[in-house]
């Protein structure tokens, strides 16, 4: 069962749901109506809302009450389709007329229900591959090649993977990797990569914990082309691995010591031309980095952006590099889109706030986004909300993106958490330092600099602080995290 509303309804609905309703003498107050729609409004820029879906009969996730997980695209025989995924398996939504949307077809998982929160999908010569990360879980591989007519199941077994976090296909060589993949042939590996030289029978080439003496504990996620594959690794930071030969080279590698505003590296795109790669932690208030690649010579971090939220809980999930524009699902800031015009400072050219639960320490809001159809419509998915479909972005940049930060992305302070003072790494002099709670409360300060040094004496109490450093005439901030003594 599905729902459809246009762009006015939409709002509307939106209006009802945020308003606090004014009863005056027995009548709502159209004011409230009309503030209520005035903000709604606001939290759009540059996209235009085509269409939604979503099944209010389906059971949102125990831990995260999230209905809707990931959503991918495919284009068969002259119909398009927006493939989103829910605690119950995966939905097959016809947006070949973006106005008039309706569920076409609907795969149960092969476990359902409120343990389910992630699933992922990733499509190959005809065929689309599923995994979810949750229950007695399996690789589903899906004959898509005969819609609008139908869809056929043709494998939907754990022989080769019970539960995976991710999958991604290198299209340019065939090659399916597994992320953090339990089960299955070999129990759990933090990726396993397989051969689809038969599509319907993936074929083992190696599993991976350990990389030219460098060890990760999982890979959450990863983009690869042509055998050159970012591995983004949790905690244990950013892997660019060459996988062409018969042993993988480990080509460069960020811990999260190496890149400003580190904490768990969660995911990444690159361009069209392996110039620039773009990549998330997904961590509270952390920016968003932008890689220079270098032909592979020597890769470097040339700037962060974010979605202009000063939230300390704004927080980005996943992206697309499409056709020069940047797009990504951001959680609670919705989607947002950036112009590459200058790669190594995107331009926001678009959003648009999908939830409309204010930005908190949690996870809600847009999960994931696809530009990529051939109509040029972006899909996205919201994790309450279920899928959004939009009019393809076409906005010129309308000014520079400021990256003060760029100048200081050097900067380091740790240790953090801390339990009473932290030592600000940087290696220019400091002009001036403030510290705020998260209820922006400023702090006075007691610090010293020596050398690259700068020793900051904390508060007394314990809690999340804002440490904003400014040097050069550049600001950047950074969260620490003070703990009891």
């Amino acid at each position: 069962m599905g729902s459809y509303s246009s762009t006015a309804l939409y709002i509307w609905k939106k209006a009802l749901r945020n308003m606090k309703v004014q009863n005056i003498g027995g009548r709502v107050s159209i004011l409230a109506l009309l503030v209520c729609m005035v903000f709604t409004a606001q939290s759009q820029q540059n996209m235009n809302l085509l269409g939604t879906w979503s099944d209010p009969t389906l059971p949102g996730s125990f831990q995260y009450n999230n209905t809707y997980n990931e959503v991918w695209g495919i284009a068969v025989n002259d119909h398009e389709y927006a493939i989103i995924g829910s605690t119950m398996g995966t939905h097959f939504i016809d947006v070949t007329d973006p106005t008039n949307i309706f569920e076409a077809f609907f795969v149960p998982g092969a476990d359902q229900g409120g343990v389910i929160i992630h699933r992922d999908y990733h499509d190959y010569q005809g065929y689309l591959y599923a995994v979810a990360d949750e229950g007695e879980s399996t690789l589903q591989i899906m004959d898509i090649s005969n819609l609008p007519n139908e869809v056929t199941v043709v494998s939907d077994n754990n022989d080769i993977i019970e539960q995976a976090h991710n999958i991604f296909i290198d299209e340019e060589v065939g090659k399916l990797y597994v992320l953090a993949a339990k089960g299955g042939d070999s129990g759990y590996k933090a990726m396993k990569i397989y051969s689809l030289e038969d599509p319907l029978d993936p074929k083992k080439i190696g599993q991976y914990g350990v990389i030219g003496g460098e060890g990760f504990g999982h890979v959450h996620d990863l983009y690869a082309k042509n055998d050159k594959a970012f591995m983004n690794c949790g905690f244990d930071g950013l892997f660019i691995v060459d996988f062409s030969g018969d042993d993988p080279v480990l080509l460069d590698r960020y811990s999260n010591a190496d890149y400003p505003e580190s904490g768990y590296n969660h995911s990444g795109w690159a361009d069209e031309d392996m110039e620039y790669y773009y990549f998330a932690d997904e961590t509270h208030g952390s920016a968003m980095k932008t890689l220079k690649i270098n032909d592979f010579s020597g890769t470097e971090i040339v700037g962060t952006f974010d979605a202009g939220n000063d939230s300390p809980f704004s927080i980005a999930h996943n992206q697309i590099v499409h056709d020069g524009y940047l797009y990504v699902s951001y959680y609670y800031d919705g989607v947002q889109v950036y112009k590459l015009d200058n790669q190594e400072a995107p331009c926001r050219v678009a959003s648009y706030a999908t939830s409309s639960i204010d930005n908190r320490d949690n996870y809600e809001g847009a999960w994931g986004v696809y530009p990529m159809l051939p109509s040029g419509i972006v899909l996205v998915s919201d994790m309450q909300e279920g899928l959004f479909v939009f009019e393809g972005v076409d906005v010129e940049c309308s000014g520079p993106v400021a990256n003060e930060e760029v100048e200081l992305l050097g900067t380091r302070v740790f240790p953090n958490p801390t339990t009473d003072e932290v030592i600000v790494e940087l290696d220019k002099t400091i002009d001036d330092l403030k510290l705020f709670d998260l209820q922006g409360t400023q702090y006075r300060l007691n610090w010293n600099q020596v050398g690259s040094q700068t020793l900051v004496i904390l508060p007394e109490s314990a809690g999340m602080y804002i440490l904003q450093i400014t040097a050069d005439g550049s600001t950047i901030s950074k969260k620490v995290s003070k703990l009891e003594n």
